[in-house]
């Protein structure tokens, strides 16, 4: 058990970013990600996984299976995991290799669909009257703890056994695990969290969203005029979070510090079960407390990873908070254009991706993009390609379905 410091001892303290990792349909690890950021490839492919010939949309962003392989086949217990699995262990290998001292106190994941695809696939079998053990080990698997427990079990020689905290608030659950972890450390109650999202793309999901008429059969245009609705995506990111004062280079001497999150705010606007309220204020809220929490001003924001789902409504509600609160000029784009929609996993995967933009320097583009969607929005859209720029802080924004928003500040590490 974690030894907590007395109350009256704690103050707000410094969170390090030590390690991170990731896989996502652009690509299975860091370098990857970066190369496929950098050349702003366009990592949506039709759907292969199940039949699509009855729904409007037929292309997801797919993690390629080639980047799963050798974990998919390493042993016995590995071949028996999801996909979902898969991606955790791939990524959190990637991030603890980087800080092989590194021991958690607890896991907090994002996730929306967890273990969706084996109680899809306990569904199925037991309408084709498939054996009842097979349906057991389904249903075992059902919960997303056990994935991620999986998960840490095979993340290293021996596996790490940790407590698990599961966020699941729609596509705002990678970002609210990232800030709840943040605030757990900032305020004295563990010194080291692990924290990220995932999630695979199943049938069920995929359907679901085209039912709804949120999904669109063309490109996914964010903050564009001819934006026609989101495409889903998949992937997994990992954060590991530790106190600054005990964090290398100062403890241990290995790695330097990836960046440093400083701020974190949320809301729910309870407007609608799916929509957000049209003024904005649900993101507006969001964005101004994670200001408010790192201590800094809107204009010292250098760039905004947008959730960006190119939705009609969402957008619009997005578009007009960023108005309303940042001077004009921001750069804004939504890496989403790239990948699609991972859900639960989004919020992570574009903290890395922001994290990767603090270090190299650059903004990731927005693609497929136009012309924007309302004359009354005042950011600059990062439009088709990278560009070079100086960067101190970000921001990466999710925001969900019932209204739930999160956004995070994250700053560069030290050179």
């Amino acid at each position: 058990m974690p030894s907590f410091p007395a109350a009256n001892t704690i103050k707000s303290r410094r969170v390090a970013v030590t390690a991170v990792g990731i896989v996502s349909p652009l690509g299975g690890n860091l370098m990857q990600t970066l190369a496929s950021l950098k050349a702003g490839l366009d990592c949506v492919s039709p759907v292969t996984q199940f039949d699509v010939t009855k729904t409007k949309s037929s292309t997801a962003g797919q993690v390629p299976d080639a980047c799963l392989e050798e974990i998919a086949s390493e042993n016995r217990h590995t071949r028996r995991l999801h996909r979902a699995s898969h991606m955790m262990i791939a990524a959190m290998r990637e991030a603890l290799a980087q800080v092989p001292g590194f021991r958690p106190q607890l896991a907090v994941i994002g996730t929306t669909s967890g273990g969706m695809g084996h109680g899809e696939e306990f569904f199925k079998t037991y309408l084709r009257h498939g054996s009842q053990k097979q349906n057991a080990t389904r249903l075992a698997n059902y919960s997303p703890q056990k994935q991620v427990l999986d998960a840490l079990a095979s993340s290293r020689p021996g596996g790490i056994s940790v407590p698990c905290r599961i966020i699941a608030n729609a596509c705002a659950s990678g970002t609210n695990a990232i800030g709840h972890a943040f605030e757990l450390v900032r305020g004295g109650k563990y010194d080291r969290v692990l924290c990220g999202g995932f999630d695979a793309i199943s049938e069920m999901v995929f359907t679901g969203f085209d039912s709804l008429q949120a999904s669109t059969p063309g490109k996914i245009r964010p903050f564009d005029k001819e934006r026609a609705g989101l495409v889903l995506g998949e992937g997994a990111a990992i954060l590991a979070l530790e106190a600054w004062d005990a964090a290398p280079p100062r403890r241990r001497g290995s790695a330097p510090i990836a960046a440093e999150i400083t701020g974190y705010g949320i809301s729910t606007d309870n407007h609608h079960l799916t929509q957000p309220h049209p003024s904005g204020i649900g993101p507006f809220q969001a964005m101004s407390r994670a200001l408010e929490s790192a201590g800094c001003a809107a204009a010292e924001i250098d760039y905004i990873n947008a959730h960006g789902t190119g939705t009609i409504f969402n957008d619009a509600t997005e578009g007009a908070a960023i108005t309303q609160l940042f001077p004009p000029g921001k750069p804004v784009s939504s890496t989403k254009s790239m990948m699609g929609h991972a859900l639960g996993a989004a919020g992570a995967v574009e903290a890395v991706i922001s994290i990767l933009a603090l270090q190299h320097q650059f903004l990731p583009p927005n693609i497929h993009f136009r012309e924007i969607g309302d004359p009354a929005w005042n950011f600059d859209i990062v439009a088709h390609e990278s560009r070079e720029a100086h960067l101190r802080r970000v921001m990466s924004n999710s925001f969900g379905f019932g209204g739930t928003n999160a956004s995070i500040v994250i700053e560069g590490g030290p050179s």
